[in-house]
């Protein structure tokens, strides 16, 4: 087998012919030609005569052969395309303006999807920052631009990024499973730009959204998709019964510390925030002693443990009945912080009573926040909002990339 032919199967490029191979001082400088005769337009790929050509070799940064690094070198040409103009030629390797390979560029995509970016760059023999730059093209060039086209029900959620609230919000598709938008920011204004992307046709299909209490996402929906269902996350209601659970265990902690009905309390916060199911032999005890001890402790324990039942009936009768006992109840507890509670529930009531019908939250939504944060932390942070999104897109979004493995099928 020629040398030639050898190295053109190497680098997975079948319309492109091997000239020559040279050692350099640091890298295999390969010397390649298109297959084709007559050259192509790089924007459009018509043929077009050729109109000058460079007279240097440009490089092109292919994957590497073991510890060597491999270039294409090739002096590229102009052409004038009768549609685009006077256009640089376009080569089958690489994309136009690219100085790697298109095999080296979704290695590195694929690499920056299962790892930290710093190890994808010392692997790949580039920048942290040419890391970054290549992820935020595949992006562009792969992410589904149908991707909001027939969408009915989604999850908003906010991602904190960096100290000093900063932010940026996520819509995801319910049906499909994966981040459909983000944007920098929180509240109103996030939420009112991704509605405004939609636009009108594709909002008037819009069924439902799943979101928190937080103010700023109800009063964007509320104004810009009336027509739609929200629902309020049962575990988002179910997280602020267990915080008002805890504050009324501090304040029974402060107001008793150094008594024997303080030590009582003491220790008892996770035995409280348990699901009684994962209750062990000893937080059972601690929760007896509660009961016998410490009447207005175990009243938000079996408080935050009713709302939680409440959730679980399909009966929409049967669960707003049950939201009510529980609402009158909260209210009258002299416990002041289901006291408020009660006071936020009964203002979205009709929001909370719609994950009986639906059957839907926002754990999608945060499930998904939980892997951009497992991306963000093994970057150590991000400082651009962009380049953080960008990854989101990469790792949830639905790009596909086919890694140029051994038997791949990645074929240029």
């Amino acid at each position: 087998m020629r040398v030639t032919t050898l190295l053109r199967s190497l680098l997975g490029v079948s319309r492109m012919f091997v000239c020559n191979v040279r050692l350099g001082e640091s890298s295999l400088l390969v010397d390649v030609r298109p297959s084709w005769k007559r050259p192509r337009c790089g924007c459009c790929g018509r043929k077009a005569p050729g109109y000058d050509r460079a007279a240097e070799p440009r490089r092109w940064q292919a994957l590497a052969f073991g510890t060597v690094f491999v270039r294409l070198c090739y002096a590229i040409r102009r052409v004038r395309c009768r549609r685009c103009g006077v256009r640089v030629e376009g080569v089958p390797w690489a994309d136009t303006g690219r100085r790697f390979t298109r095999r080296f560029e979704e290695m590195v995509g694929y690499l920056a999807q299962v790892t930290d970016m710093t190890s994808t760059a010392k692997l790949m023999g580039i920048s942290w920052q040419t890391v970054s730059n290549i992820v935020a093209r595949l992006v562009r060039e792969r992410l589904d631009d149908s991707r909001l086209d027939g969408v009915r029900r989604i999850g908003i959620d906010e991602f904190s990024y960096r100290k000093r609230h900063r932010y940026i919000t996520t819509v995801v598709d319910h049906d499909t499973g994966k981040v459909i938008w983000a944007t920098e920011g929180k509240g109103a204004a996030a939420v009112e730009s991704f509605f405004d992307a939609l636009g009108a046709e594709r909002l008037a299909k819009l069924e439902l959204v799943t979101v928190d209490m937080a103010a700023g996402f109800l009063k964007a929906i509320r104004e810009k998709a009336p027509h739609a269902k929200v629902v309020l996350d049962r575990f988002h209601v179910q997280r602020l019964a267990s915080d008002a659970l805890d504050r009324v265990r501090r304040d029974q902690w402060r107001e008793l510390q150094g008594t024997d009905e303080g030590r009582v309390v003491k220790n008892t916060r996770f035995a409280l925030l348990k699901n009684p199911s994962n209750l062990s032999d000893k937080d059972k005890a601690k929760l007896s002693r509660v009961q016998k001890d410490n009447a207005p402790l175990f009243r938000a324990y079996l408080l935050k443990e009713t709302l939680a039942a409440a959730f679980d009936y399909r009966s929409p009768f049967h669960a707003r009945r049950a939201l009510d006992n529980w609402l009158a109840w909260a209210s009258r507890s002299r416990l002041a912080p289901f006291v408020k509670l009660a006071r936020t529930i009964r203002k979205h009531k009709d929001d909370v009573l719609a994950y009986i019908d639906e059957r839907f939250t926002n754990g999608v939504v945060e499930g998904l926040n939980n892997r951009l944060r497992a991306v963000a932390r093994r970057a150590f942070g991000y400082h651009s909002p962009e380049a953080l999104i960008a990854m989101l897109f990469l790792v949830c979004g639905g790009v596909r990339l086919e890694p140029p493995i051994p038997g791949g099928p990645l074929r240029l």
